[in-house]
């Protein structure tokens, strides 16, 4: 199963390292750009996750009707012309264009379409575990090595610019390489999917909003570090150049918390106590950083922030695709990831539009209630997964009238898997014996 997931979890690695190598400093040297402002630095920053959100669908639609593949180069190559754009932009107006354009080149939803095309449904959960730690990992790695290439070039956007589109050349060559191709599987279900039915189940509609909340607080956490530590307005007066020492000591304590979390929330099935853990520590990293006066409490605030970002990251999509149905799982991941890019959108233009308007103590407490009000949602609507396991049975041994007729409130759903030629049958192990199960369906 890794060897599957392996080369496309690379490829979103190399595009988001290449997306997030910027965060931690764009903000403040996107100050200096002629015609910036604190709200347009704060569109900059999150602007790719408007055209993400704006693009996931017709992405989506196009890898059906072209391929996973292709629609894969397309979007990596709109990323890399995105990149190039904000590399030898001059003005605030040409580098927005270059990130709206990075954020066009969708390929989120596709790439996490093609290893539920890849891997087995009984495996999927830790696939997509597998996924979220690639991307989670990126984000650490990205923290460290930010600040410091900004810091060692006169032109150090630039530089992470043109880093970034590498990154996206490499990606491109893995795909062709290494990216197996997918097989062809037809779902049978009693019922057609709806979007309604995705929003009115609880606990999908609950990750829905922690994948949001979660990318939302993270660019208007970008937008605002900089700058409140660089800034002599807000009390620290750090040099840009130093930026480094608050996000490697930050990425270091991220990366050690996410194994735990992941197999904590994986193992024990526990993803629900790793949230409201994750939320506790977001909510008070903003307050700290918006009220205290100490760098040591703030760099304590900003660890505290990445600690609760990288324990979210690997479970999130690998708990959206636990609590989907087979037949909802390509609609749920793609109305998450719509959802969160508009908010990651929404995060750094709030922070921007904050800025210009009132002050670094308002914003951190404004922070703290929706955090409060994000905790207590979780608290009250969101269940951990019920454990299920997959009766793999060949169609050869299969009564077919005996399958269409079989109900239980213990089975999930089954569906054909016409590559391998077997029925999949999703039921509570707790619940159902399997040769008990079998016997029902079998010839």
């Amino acid at each position: 199963m890794f060897k599957k997931v392996f080369p496309l979890s690379s490829i979103l690695f190399l595009r988001f390292l290449g997306l997030f190598l910027v965060l931690p400093v764009l903000s403040v040297y996107a100050l200096d750009l002629e015609g910036a402002t604190p709200l347009l630095v704060g569109v900059i920053v999150g602007g790719y996750a408007l055209t993400q959100a704006i693009f996931q669908v017709p992405f989506g639609t196009l890898s059906d009707k072209i391929g996973r593949k292709p629609t894969i180069l397309i979007g990596l190559l709109i990323f890399l012309v995105g990149s190039l754009i904000c590399a030898y932009s001059t003005d605030i107006y040409t580098l927005m264009f270059g990130r709206f354009l990075q954020g066009a080149g969708a390929i989120g939803a596709v790439v996490t379409a093609m290893i539920a095309d890849l891997v087995e449904e009984k495996t999927r959960g830790h696939a997509m575990a597998i996924m979220g730690g690639f991307i989670a990992m990126s984000f650490a790695i990205a923290m460290a090595l930010g600040p410091v290439i900004a810091s060692n070039f006169d032109n150090g956007l630039q530089v992470i610019f043109l880093i970034t589109t590498v990154l996206a050349i490499l990606a491109i060559l893995i795909l062709f390489i290494k990216v197996p191709t997918p097989p062809k599987i037809k779902h049978i279900y009693h019922e057609k999917s709806k979007t309604k039915d995705i929003l009115k189940d609880p606990n999908l509609l609950g990750m829905i909003i922690i994948n949001a909340m979660q990318k939302g607080l993270m660019t208007a956490a970008f937008v605002i570090i900089p700058i409140f530590l660089t800034k002599p307005e807000y009390g620290f007066g750090w040099e840009k150049s130093e930026l480094w020492m608050v996000y490697v000591p930050a990425m270091i304590a991220g990366l050690i918390a996410m194994g735990p979390a992941a197999v904590f929330g994986e193992k024990r099935n526990i993803p629900k106590q790793i949230f409201m853990l994750s939320i506790i520590l977001f909510t008070a990293s903003f307050l700290m950083m918006g009220l205290t006066n100490s760098s040591t409490v703030f760099v304590t605030a900003v660890i505290f922030f990445f600690v609760a970002f990288n324990m979210m990251e690997p479970l999130v999509q690998s708990m959206i695709s636990k609590f989907a149905k087979v037949h909802q799982k390509g609609a749920a991941l793609g109305i998450a990831n719509s959802v969160a890019y508009f908010m990651t959108f929404l995060g750094g233009t709030f922070a921007g539009l904050f800025l210009d308007v009132s002050d670094r103590g308002t914003f951190g407490l404004t922070i703290g209630g929706i955090g409060l009000a994000w905790f207590i949602w979780t608290a009250l609507k969101m269940k951990n997964p019920i454990r299920y396991s997959h009766l793999v049975i060949p169609e050869s041994e299969i009564n077919f009238d005996k399958l269409n007729a079989l109900e239980s409130e213990h089975i999930a759903e089954w569906f054909i898997n016409e590559t391998e030629k077997v029925v999949v049958i999703k039921y509570a192990q707790e619940a159902l014996e399997e040769d008990n199960l079998k016997s029902k369906v079998s010839k």
